[in-house]
């Protein structure tokens, strides 16, 4: 397939056969018992284009006239000239410059992408084909070379509806893990490229998916959390954990909310609050026993770590982060920690020091190291014998490929956990889940068996490979996934192959393994009949 083919009108462009996908290990070994991925109906294929590979990550309505294909075209290509406009992309121009304009195509970087080598190296999901259209697009109508240049540098190809809608398709098959960007010898970031894609479509055209704008950001603005939780509910929740905290340890440990002059204000995805309490509860009691003075905010944004500009707006990361700032601020807290959401960790400590200056600078941390310094340091009593099963860990990207931050939870993995074992690849080098940028929270149509079947293949192979030789069901083994947004992913992916049943694998957090081996909390703190 070449690359002039996005733009033609020849029906789907892909198709991914069951045998197509990589092979995986026992007991998924058999391809005929591979779940079958379902296919969009021919309704949703008269409403919504589907035309690149049959799945529907966004459901763009098909426009209703040739003149309203004609104007989107329009729109997109106004956006591509501000994104490549320093006025205009204030936060990434130069590292996209870079990106477009140093790529060799030495295609170093295809079996680096989980997606990719998943499909069974289907041509669209290599990481540089999106970037390439992209060049191709910016040298004919923005740079308007043609005739020998225009062939030497690769810039035939025609920019109509049907490239545009693929395209806006085609980003959301990346989940922006950045691996292709850590085996570059150049430091081309081609996951970078999706992102900027991706903020065309919203900034310039008002496509986005549903669950990452409307229900994710404007719900998150309006109401004060992506969930919907208002602060009443909230004070509701913490009402709850702490009863919860007091029937697990015995202790009367409480959660304090907009506490001032506290050291750390601590955030977490607020999908926490909803599906995995005992991961708040599990810094509750940890702080609590360290007497590390912490506290949660109430206020609109501030207890929600969530910022879902980061996968496809900065506008709309702006706004969160700076209310994040504001309520720190507000409170008179020392520092600002993110709990375990590694797409927090990317958007308010990495991304957000684009935005926040002068006085809303405020410091900003990951909780890692912090729970690393009490677990090293015997701050806090520890058995190992109470986390006697087999356990690995689950490297989230933005952690550890973009923010370094590698060793801390490993230390705390060996001294509380007698059968530690590490996937490979590991650090830097790992694998996404298969879930991120978005996508373990996209439940568009057909795009959530896609998610399972495709960009989370790799991961379930490395979960496998990790516990082959204990893989019986009957012996419970644990992924330690210190990130909201991979926990989310994990859960859909076993869910999927029924992982639980099959082979004894449940999925939580680090902070759940550290309070299990404290020898101060009297009944076990994981729950395996939850997980």
């Amino acid at each position: 397939m070449k690359i002039e083919d996005i733009s033609k009108k020849t029906g789907q462009l892909v198709r991914i056969e069951p045998e197509d996908l990589m092979p995986l290990p026992y007991p998924y070994d058999d391809p005929a018992n591979d779940p079958v991925m379902k296919e969009v109906t021919q309704d949703q294929k008269d409403r919504y284009e589907a035309s690149l590979d049959g799945i529907l990550a966004i459901g763009i309505p098909k426009p209703a006239s040739r003149e309203e294909e004609e104007r989107l075209v329009r729109q997109f290509l106004s956006g591509l000239e501000k994104l490549l406009s320093q006025e205009n992309n204030w936060t990434f121009l130069q590292p996209l410059l870079h990106s477009l304009d140093y790529c060799v195509k030495c295609q170093i970087c295809n079996d680096s992408c989980p997606a990719y080598i998943a499909s069974g190296k289907k041509e669209i999901y290599r990481p540089t084909y999106r970037p390439e259209i992209l060049r191709r697009i910016i040298n004919k109508y923005i740079k308007k070379r043609g005739g020998l240049l225009s062939r030497l540098t690769g810039s035939d190809i025609e920019l109509n509806w049907t490239l545009v809608a693929r395209l806006a398709e085609l980003a959301y098959r990346c989940t922006i893990c950045r691996k292709c960007a850590q085996v570059c010898p150049l430091g081309v970031d081609n996951g970078l490229i999706s992102h900027e894609i991706r903020k065309i479509f919203s900034q310039e055209m008002g496509i986005a998916p549903r669950e990452l704008h409307e229900m994710g950001t404007v719900q998150q603005l309006k109401a004060g959390s992506s969930t919907g939780i208002t602060p009443k509910a909230l004070g509701n929740i913490v009402e709850f954990m702490e009863e919860e905290l007091e029937e697990k340890t015995g202790k009367k440990i409480k959660i304090p909310v907009d506490k001032e002059g506290a050291d750390i204000l601590l955030i977490h995805n607020a999908g926490e609050f909803l599906s995995w309490p005992e991961n708040t509860e599990a810094f509750a009691i940890i702080f609590d026993a360290a007497g590390i003075s912490w506290t949660l905010a109430s206020d609109l944004v501030g207890y929600d770590a969530v910022n879902y500009g980061v996968w496809y707006d900065d506008i709309q990361l702006a706004r969160i982060a700076v209310k994040h700032a504001e309520i720190a601020r507000k409170l008179k807290v020392k520092k600002i920690n993110v709990g375990e959401c590694g797409h927090a960790h990317k958007a308010m400590i990495v991304v957000a020091d684009r935005v926040l200056t002068g006085e809303l600078n405020v410091p900003r941390e990951s909780a890692i190291p912090i729970l690393a310094d009490l677990v090293l340091r015997d701050r806090i009593r520890l058995d190992p014998g109470r986390n006697d099963f087999p356990v690995t860990l689950h490297d989230p990207c933005n952690m550890v490929r973009l923010m370094g931050i590698v060793e801390p939870q490993r230390q705390i993995l060996r001294k509380i956990c007698l059968q530690f074992r590490e996937m490979e690849p590991r650090g830097v080098d790992n694998y996404c889940c298969g879930g991120g940028s978005g996508f373990a929270i996209m439940q568009s149509m057909n795009f959530p068996d896609w998610r399972s079947a495709v960009s989370g293949r790799i991961k379930l192979k490395q979960v496998l490979d990790a516990f082959r030789d204990v893989i019986s069901p009957d012996i419970r083994k644990y992924v330690c996934a210190p990130c909201s947004n991979c926990k989310g992913q994990f859960r859909d992916l076993f869910n999927y192959y029924n992982v639980n049943e099959k082979c004894g694998i449940f999925y939580g957090g680090l902070v759940e393994l550290v309070v299990n081996a404290m020898v101060d909390v009297e009944k076990p703190f994981i729950d395996w009949e939850w997980h």
